[in-house]
């Protein structure tokens, strides 16, 4: 039976003894812990988490519940969960402030899946309730926007350009910006405007995360990203063969130099299943992850080689859109909510 002497401070005190498993330090010191409200033998609360893509919501819900409950005056518990982004440090005193955390993805050779994998990450954040934008940096091969089923921006307010809107994602491409088939062939001096253009003089608004789908290789706009806009974040995405290897490493050696933080490395393409189910290597297999193993980063998965994939891109909806509940799409989310994950850790640093 209930009593008149549970307190909020029992409660916010009995909190202290949880901990995200993430950032290994307790909610209340972390501030998560909002609105406790008790009334005799009822308690409600709301915990804040840092991104609304957490892998651990659920774990994290239930400890929450079960402390609350061993405190003897204890009826009834009401868990809410909630999210709120930290913002980077770096970019909150930037030109750039609405935006919170920029992930670049990144490979060291074309043709690996690298913009697949940036469309199907920032929808997957979209998803799980993050503001999310997607800018195409890829300027020699600026296919986001077919994998994004759109064709053109809105018209530009107050002098600045306004992103496309697809799947509750933000975008923009210099694919909007030229005609189709279009080569262009352009120098560093015009690549550093551009890139300069597309984080200074677009309204996008509040962000969570920027998803930027960098070109490949180790060029003029991975440098000139790195000048204007602090990256919270680098995600290195390769296929099992050793050529793909090889030309990663670069790119993770890239992010070193530049001092971004790397999230991990996505294995592309690993392996194809027959109908039969029988799995084949096509292009090796463990590759990915041995090389996330020599750098001491995390291994982030394999998404295997599916024509399903390129079906879905080329048909503007992304397979995270088109399947939601197919393997390869619970995965995608899964490396999301990784991802997500260690920018909270960066960021609380």
């Amino acid at each position: 039976m209930a009593n008149n002497i549970l307190t909020k401070e029992m409660v916010i005190e009995q909190l202290r003894k949880v901990m995200d498993p993430e950032l290994n330090r307790d909610l209340v010191s972390l501030g998560m812990v909002k609105d406790v409200e008790v009334d005799e033998g009822s308690v409600k609360v709301t915990i804040e988490l840092t991104t609304p893509a957490c892998p651990l919501k659920n774990k994290i819900k239930g400890d929450v519940d079960t402390a609350i409950r061993k405190l003897d005056a204890v009826d009834n518990v009401n868990v809410k969960m909630s999210a709120r982004v930290p913002q980077n440090k770096n970019i909150s005193n930037s030109e750039n402030s609405k935006i919170k955390n920029i992930i670049a993805i990144s490979s060291g050779k074309g043709g690996v899946g690298k913009t697949t994998m940036a469309v199907n990450i920032a929808i997957s954040l979209a998803q799980a309730g993050a503001k999310v934008g997607l800018m195409d940096a890829d300027i020699y091969g600026p296919n986001v926007p077919t994998m994004m089923g759109l064709k053109e921006l809105p018209i530009p307010k107050n002098g600045k350009l306004i992103p496309a809107e697809a799947y509750d994602v933000k975008v923009l491409s210099i694919g909007f910006l030229v005609k189709d088939g279009q080569p262009l062939i352009w120098r560093g001096p015009l690549l550093h405007s551009t890139i300069k253009q597309f984080l200074v003089d677009v309204e996008w608004g509040d962000l969570d995360y920027l998803v930027v789908d960098l070109p490949p290789g180790t060029g003029d706009v991975q440098l000139s990203l790195s000048q204007h806009i602090p990256i919270t974040c680098g995600v290195v995405v390769t296929m099992p063969q050793k050529v793909s290897i090889d030309d990663a490493s670069r790119g993770i050696e890239m992010f070193q130099k530049l001092n971004v933080p790397i999230s991990g490395v996505i294995e592309n393409m690993s392996s194809l299943e027959l109908p039969d189910g029988q799995i084949i290597d096509v292009f090796g297999s463990g590759g990915g992850e041995e090389m996330a193993r020599k750098y001491g980063l995390e291994f982030l998965g394999r998404i295997p080689l599916d024509p399903e994939i390129r079906v879905d891109s080329d048909a503007g909806t992304p397979i995270v859109i088109a399947n939601k509940d197919s393997k390869i799409s619970r995965k995608i989310s899964e490396i999301s909510s990784q991802i997500a994950a260690y920018i909270s850790q960066v960021d609380l640093k």
